[in-house]
């Protein structure tokens, strides 16, 4: 009661509290006081001003809080748990809001300041004039629900406290299973701690509670304040503030303070004697990430974001979350046996735009014919149904999600909530590389690695065959939508970070997507990745060898067929080993020709660094061709 009495007394020299008074009743407003960062107080105080919302509801994570936030999920209509399966409920995105939208996502920019040209931005001033037009008043007749979370796990050099006020059910719902609980962390939170912010409306909505503005959907990051807008708009990926769009924060951050914020996944690789080694990798979407996190009898410590610290000379590493919000795309019981079979059983998993039939889930690739008719984001769908641009509408995205706590999956990482987070043994950037780049290689020290496989990560967009049809983009570390600082900065603080380091992970390239130049066919399966992984463990420990090719260090014959045969029982023949590793020296030549000029003409502010490894590979690439021609089968190169 004493404890009450002060917290009240001292609630009414703040002026923030002080607005808050009447708009939520006493149990919630205690709750907030508690808090001690008046910071924290203004935010929330502005944004009821601004959003005007019936109530606010403060979630102080106490399991009935948790359990509430998903009930009214469901009986606001914006989750269904119509569906057989106990714990799965279903949440549909409008027609026009399937993904990340990169047009309306802007940075506010200040006068003065300068962002790379190719970051979409705005004028601060401006923008905020904008967002701020869009919220008022969106919250009228709802409430504003906010939520405490943190980035990392908790009491940790890692942590990251960050704070959400949205009138979603199923944006709160969906933080309680991909992010930690805050709130016991905001309670003894120090004055000066760096914090992230959000802002959410899901604007007007129909019926089928569907933000239906779509025309006026804005998400704006203002770096300035580490804030999050976001408006008319339910995707997850927009309105969700710490996906993405806190990642564009955080690398800011990590700029400051001479850490790395990636786009990375983490796994387990179980190796000989019991021993585990943890291995990062980076993907664009489409190529391979999710199911190389995913490989059967390996762990899966994270899926999207970690962030990587120097701790005494170490690259120690942690999962920014602790859940997925993954692709359904091609998740079946061939390809994905494990996640298929956790998202066929009871757990709480939130499926999105996905088709509903027969009280069930369906999506595209999941290794089975789909039903004729059902309901999906287009309301009452049927086969044969077009949209308003006439063109023919799926059964389910090519987006659809589920969103899913890590804890339900059986190969989840017992490390994931260490607050030292794990030792890196090895990163690997794979990119779809339809003719260069060999399926795995190693580079041949961190800074050819990070500027021949990571700066240099390339995805080809078309399924064309040849050069002429193909269309390629560079996508720097996976990471190069979000990168909020110059991009050339952005690498050499990757150079920089290896520096610093005593002992540095092995850095690898990956490409699961090499065709036969002829016959346009795939040269490997899609298990074969497990082989390679394995292969990566092993040169960590230093108990595989290697030949010295102008790209990196590839695989001994002696060494694959051998992993082939322990891990997947598989054949693996010389001819095999002599198509996917010939080292393609005209096509590796163009794809140098290409990130050369990506680097030299879209950034202004590339590190020499870069330009040297390119040139370095390109002298190796001539001198092999002058002594065994265009097309060099990997036997020709010496061991390392």
């Amino acid at each position: 009661m004493l404890r009450s009495m002060i917290r009240e007394m001292e609630a009414g020299k703040n002026p923030y509290l002080n607005m808050l008074r009447g708009r939520m009743d006493r149990e919630n407003y205690e709750k907030l006081c508690a808090i001690p960062d008046s910071r924290v107080h203004q935010f929330i105080a502005e944004a009821a001003e601004l959003c005007n919302p019936k109530e606010i509801f403060i979630c102080s994570d106490t399991p009935d809080e948790i359990a509430y936030i998903k009930h009214m999920a469901i009986a606001s209509g914006e989750e269904s748990a119509a569906l057989e399966t106990p714990g799965h409920t279903f949440h549909f995105d409008g027609i026009y809001d399937q993904g990340r939208d990169r047009e309306v996502t802007k940075f506010l920019v200040p006068k003065g300041d300068y962002l790379s040209p190719a970051l979409k931005q705005i004028d601060r001033n401006e923008g905020l004039k904008e967002i701020f037009g869009l919220l008022k008043n969106s919250m009228v007749d709802r409430t504003m629900i906010v939520r405490f979370l943190i980035l990392g796990p908790a009491n940790s050099v890692f942590t990251i406290p960050c704070m959400e006020c949205t009138d979603s059910w199923y944006v709160a719902h969906s933080v309680s299973l991909l992010y930690r609980k805050g709130y016991e962390t905001f309670l003894k939170m120090k004055a000066d701690a760096e914090f992230f912010k959000t802002l959410h409306s899901c604007g007007r909505m129909d019926e089928r509670k569907i933000s239906v503005d779509h025309e006026k959907k804005r998400i704006y990051i203002d770096y300035v304040t580490n804030t999050v807008y976001s408006v008319n708009t339910q995707y997850a990926g927009n309105s969700i503030g710490f996906k993405k769009l806190a990642l564009r924060l955080t690398i800011r951050k990590a700029h400051r303070e001479g850490w790395l914020a990636e786009h990375f996944m983490i796994m387990g690789v179980h190796g000989p004697s019991g021993r585990k080694t943890y291995v990062a990798g980076a993907f664009p979407s489409a190529c391979g990430k999710t199911s190389t996190a995913m490989l059967p009898g390996e762990t899966i410590l994270a899926d999207d974001i970690a962030y990587l610290r120097n701790i005494d000379g170490v690259c120690r590493a942690v999962n920014a979350e602790v859940g997925i919000f993954g692709i359904l795309k091609d998740v079946n019981p061939i390809d994905s046996p494990l996640l298929y079979g956790v998202l066929t059983s009871p757990n709480e998993i939130i499926f999105s735009n996905v088709l509903v039939k027969d009280a069930k889930p369906w999506w595209l690739g999941m290794g089975c014919e789909l039903p004729n008719e059902g309901i999906n984001f287009s309301g009452r769908w049927w086969k044969g149904k077009n949209g308003l641009n006439g063109k023919e509408i799926p059964p389910a995205s090519e987006n659809a999600r589920y969103t899913i706590s890590l804890n339900a999956l059986p190969n989840c990482d017992p490390e994931l909530d260490n607050p030292w987070g794990v030792e890196l043994g090895a990163i690997i950037f794979g990119g779809r590389d339809y003719r260069a780049y060999v399926p795995i290689q190693q580079g041949y020290g961190w800074e050819h690695g990070i500027i021949a496989y990571g700066a240099s990560l390339e995805t080809e967009t078309t399924f064309a065959i040849t050069e002429e049809q193909g269309r390629y983009e560079i996508n720097a570390m996976s990471i190069q939508d979000f990168v909020s600082i110059p991009l050339g900065q952005y690498i050499k603080n990757y150079l920089e970070f290896g520096k610093r380091l005593k002992r540095q992970p092995l850095v690898f390239g990956a490409n699961y997507f090499l065709r036969d130049l002829r016959t346009g066919e795939f040269l490997n399966s899609r298990s074969d990745k497990h082989a390679w992984v394995k292969w990566i463990d092993l040169r960590v420990h230093g108990e595989a060898g290697a030949r010295r090719a102008p790209t990196g260090l590839i695989p001994e014959y002696k060494d694959l067929a051998e992993l082939f045969k322990q891990v997947l029982n598989k054949e693996y023949s010389m001819e095999d080993y002599r198509r996917q590793f010939t080292i393609r020296v005209p096509e590796n030549l163009r794809k140098i020709k290409r990130v050369r000029e990506f680097w030299s003409m879209q950034v202004t502010d590339a590190p020499k660094e870069l330009f040297n490894v390119l040139d370095e590979q390109e002298r190796r690439l001539v001198k092999a061709r002058e002594e065994f021609g265009n097309y060099i089968p990997p036997d020709k190169f010496e061991e390392e």
